[in-house]
C-alpha cells in the first residue's frame, strides 16, 4: 500500500474509532474540513508538518499514520451525518 493509502486509512480508522468527526479533526489542526475529507479520500497529500499535528490531535504517535492494516481489513466505517436537517422549500406562487 502506498503511503498516501496508508496515511489516508489510518487517520479514518483512528478518527472513527475516537469518535472524532472531520470537523473536529479539522478545527484541532488547524485545516478545513473539507481538507481532511480530502486526505482521507486520497486527494490532498499532507505535509509531514501537518501529520504531526494529526498525529497530536488524535494522540497518537506519527507512526501509527503508517501503520499496514491487517490483510483483509475493510475500509473503517464513517461516522453517522451530523449536518443540520435540509430546511422545507417554500410554495412559490
Amino acid at each position: 500500500m502506498k503511503a498516501r493509502a496508508l496515511v489516508a486509512w489510518n487517520v479514518r480508522r483512528i478518527r472513527v474509532d475516537r469518535g472524532i468527526s472531520q470537523e473536529q479533526l479539522a478545527r484541532d489542526t488547524g485545516i478545513g474540513r473539507s481538507y481532511v475529507g480530502g486526505l482521507e479520500r486520497q486527494s490532498k497529500n499532507a505535509t509531514i508538518e501537518l501529520l504531526e499535528r494529526i498525529a497530536e490531535s488524535l494522540r497518537v504517535d506519527i507512526l501509527e499514520l503508517f501503520v499496514e492494516p491487517p490483510k483483509g481489513a475493510t475500509t473503517p466505517w464513517t461516522l453517522p451525518k451530523a449536518r443540520k436537517p435540509a430546511r422545507p422549500r417554500r410554495k412559490t406562487k
